[in-house]
């Protein structure tokens, strides 16, 4: 096709690879000057490591460190890639002048060749928070410049090859047949037209097909680095950019951006500051699996040494240091209301408490043996933990105390040398006593003794979290005090913690103060999977529904007389959609470990390409079927959703189960399926009154 914006784009595509290709004529950075100066810092530190100015020098030797460190890797790599250089183009115009920008991940700036990196941050503002056609009035190096954003794109630029352009004069595709033009799609409030949902009867619906996703929805063989750099909307980036210091709370729907917010508040923070680049800074997350998703962003996004952990991994590496004595085993046997006991606020509370009514030395021991004290008065827990809707029944506190006093005796054998002790620890545990050194001791360490401070943590599906360990994260930090929390109330699958609310969860943190941001569009799936899966949560969901920018196929559920049935006809439909669409990636989701296992094996008789059974969060990420439980897949997405056995015994009408089923249909990129067999669940009601 011949239009005048895929000429230009070609155009200046082709002009920037030719720059690139002829070189950087701009000389590198000489690292002597910080050479010399760690050494001085190192000699200072080392002659006097106690010193009233050791902390300040401690500081700047890691300061340094880290600029150290971003110079000999901006030295070793190419710093705009030409096989990706940029993902936007802008175009300005101030008075009869234009001048033609790309934003991309690196800065490169000569002879006319202008791309920025997106963090830079005069030139994001302006991409970010004007639409193309409006004028715009921003602060350049102490200069106010005003113009009209004559173009606005968002480009895709793969292996040197350009082949997608999104403009709002509309979507130009290039494909086999050359380019063609999609119409571009305007954001609008979430719809719940009746066409947007469809249940089929009794061993129906074997003609239907995976794959009806909207047309000229590109597809990647990497599912874990999408192109969203250049989607960020004016919210996402102003949450983005905010000043280092201070707290961040982010709540948000599925699909709504919050991680993205997140990762790109590391990248945005690590270009002014490269100490933000370093071990010095934590992500959080709940999940093995959302753990290996960031694992492989951050890097993308220029991020290497950022410390990225399930809160449990980084607390038993904490907890396994400060008390060495105790037993490294962890035991997954204690009861559930042990278990929502000692991850209560409540119990944090009476901990606080007993450390300040009886004193003592700041030592270890002193720390162990308060821990151990607490969570044997029944009095003071039942004080502590009130009488609220989660409080635990004052019969639970006895049980839960009796049972800790026999666990203290089996711990303090074990730390005698009774090795035939049956001693260990629950993952419980760790929080509360990591809070009991920082109350007793004093702020966490390093292994060389030094206070443990993070310049920046972030914590994502914060609403998983128990406060007691948010708390412990929040006397992690260094004098920034620089702290991000992303979380969604309606995704909330672990309940032990009490997170019962953002606002009393900021209060009972002490930091009510701090403004609690919302995002508001859904991005992820189209209107009718988010009008869907809003609809499960019944009386759960917020207030407000969120906004869904894109329409798509409805959401259908399919019912089978036995599992059998079932897995013959996914089995079908997914050797069609592998055979047509071989980079879709598509996610079976079930209630249990037993399902799991029993529609993989029905799938891998049926020899299914691609075919991945998860386990421990190791998604593949990459095209195919991957089979796991809706735990498994919290904070991910996928092409297309299926989630299996959607009945009444495995999703009753109850919280958890309309949480559950939320997180495993917001899941889905293009397309979600339901199947069940015999009667479906009562949460599902809403597609059974359209069939017929």
């Amino acid at each position: 096709m011949d239009h005048s914006i895929v000429s230009e784009e070609l155009a200046l595509h082709e002009w920037v690879c030719e720059r690139l290709a002829a070189g950087d004529p701009r000389p590198s950075a000489d690292e002597a000057p910080l050479v010399r100066e760690l050494l001085q810092l190192r000699e200072q530190l080392v002659n006097n490591p106690e010193g009233k100015d050791a902390t300040t020098l401690r500081d700047q030797w890691h300061r340094q460190s880290a600029l150290l460190a971003q110079l000999r890797a901006g030295r070793d790599r190419t710093q705009v890639d030409p096989r990706s250089p940029y993902f936007a183009h802008l175009r300005l115009r101030e008075g009869s002048q234009e001048r033609d920008l790309c934003l991309g991940r690196a800065t490169r700036i000569e002879s006319g060749l202008r791309i920025v990196d997106w963090r830079n941050a005069p030139i994001s503002r302006i991409f970010y928070r004007y639409q193309q056609g409006e004028e715009y009035s921003e602060q350049f190096a102490g200069t106010v410049r005003e113009g009209v954003v004559a173009a606005r794109r968002t480009v895709h630029i793969q292996n040197g090859v350009l082949d997608r352009i999104e403009a709002p004069e509309g979507i130009f595709m290039d494909g086999a047949e050359g380019w063609r033009q999609l119409a571009a799609q305007r954001a609008q409030l979430a719809g719940g037209e009746a066409s947007a949902l469809r249940a089929h009867a009794l061993e129906e619906g074997s003609h239907r097909r995976l794959g009806t996703g909207p047309s000229g929805a590109r597809q990647r063989s990497d599912k874990r680095l999408p192109e969203i750099t250049g989607l960020i909307d004016p919210d996402q980036f102003e949450l983005i950019s905010r000043p280092s210091s201070g707290f961040v709370a982010i709540r948000g729907s599925a699909g709504s951006g919050k991680t993205t917010v997140a990762l790109h508040r590391i990248a945005y923070l690590a270009y002014a500051d490269p100490e933000v680049d370093s071990p010095r800074t934590l992500f959080l997350v709940f999940s093995p699996a959302l753990r290996n998703y960031v694992a492989h962003v951050l890097p993308a996004l220029g991020v290497e040494e950022v410390r990225i952990a399930t809160f449990q991994e980084w607390a038993t590496q904490q907890r396994q240091r400060h008390f060495p004595r105790l037993p490294r085993l962890l035991r997954d046997d204690a009861s559930s209301e042990a278990q929502a006991l000692l991850l209560h606020p409540g119990c944090a509370e009476a901990l606080a408490r007993h450390v300040a009514q009886h004193p003592g030395a700041s030592t270890p021991e002193q720390a162990l043996d308060d821990w151990g004290s607490v969570l044997s008065r029944p009095n003071l827990l039942r004080e502590c933990c009130g009488d609220g809707p989660s409080a635990p029944s004052p019969e639970a506190i006895r049980r839960v105390a009796d049972w800790n006093r026999r666990r203290q005796e089996e711990l303090f054998a074990w730390m005698r040398g009774d090795e035939g002790s049956d001693a260990a620890l629950c993952p419980e545990d760790e929080a509360l006593l990591l809070r009991a050194w920082q109350l007793r001791v004093g702020p966490l360490r390093h292994r060389h003794k030094r206070p443990l401070h993070y310049r920046h943590i972030a914590v994502d599906e914060v609403q998983d979290f128990a406060r007691v360990e948010v708390q412990v994260l929040l006397g992690c930090l260094d004098r920034h005090q620089s702290l991000t929390l992303a979380g969604d109330t309606q995704q909330q699958v672990a309940t032990q913690g009490g997170f019962t609310s953002w606002s009393e969860f900021l209060q009972g943190l002490g930091i009510e103060g701090s403004e609690l941001e919302t995002l508001r569009v859904s991005y992820r799936s189209p209107r009718e999977i988010v009008h869907f899966s809003r609809s499960v949560l019944g009386e759960l969901a917020e207030d407000e529904a969120p906004e869904a920018p894109r329409s798509g196929p409805p959401v259908e559920l399919f019912r089978f007389s036995d599992r059998g049935a079932c897995v013959i006809f996914l089995c079908d439909v997914l050797r069609a959609l592998a055979r047509t669409e071989p980079l879709a990636s598509v996610a079976i989701l079930t209630p249990d470990e037993a399902s799991s296992d029993l529609y993989h094996d029905g799938l891998a008789r049926g020899e299914l390409p691609g075919l991945h059974r998860v386990t421990e969060g190791d998604f593949s990420f990459a095209p195919g079927v991957e089979v796991a439980e809706i735990e498994q897949a919290k904070g991910l997405e996928f092409d297309y959703v299926v989630l299996v056995d959607v009945s009444p015994a495995h999703y009753p009408d109850e919280p958890r189960a309309r949480r559950r089923l939320h997180v495993g249909a917001s899941r889905a990129v293009h397309q979600l399926w339901l199947t069940c067999v015999g009667t479906p669940s009562p949460l599902v009601q809403v597609l059974e009154e359209t069939r017929g």
